[in-house]
């Protein structure tokens, strides 16, 4: 499943970055760090992946 936003896209990575162990866990935030502890590598990948173009900053509910 692709992420809908710019900023889930930038969430996504940065919690695949603390599942790598490259970042801490202790500097995520918000929407990052719920990320971290409930999707997988694979998932967090996909969202983190997907294509900027098109995409709003954030998307609307």
């Amino acid at each position: 499943m692709p992420a809908k936003s710019k900023a889930q896209q930038k969430a996504a990575g940065a919690a695949l970055s603390a599942k790598r162990g490259k970042t801490s866990k202790s500097k995520l935030k918000g929407a990052s760090k719920q990320m971290a502890s409930s999707m997988s590598e694979k998932q967090l990948e996909e969202f983190a992946s997907s294509k900027t173009k098109g995409k709003p900053e954030h998307s609307s509910k």
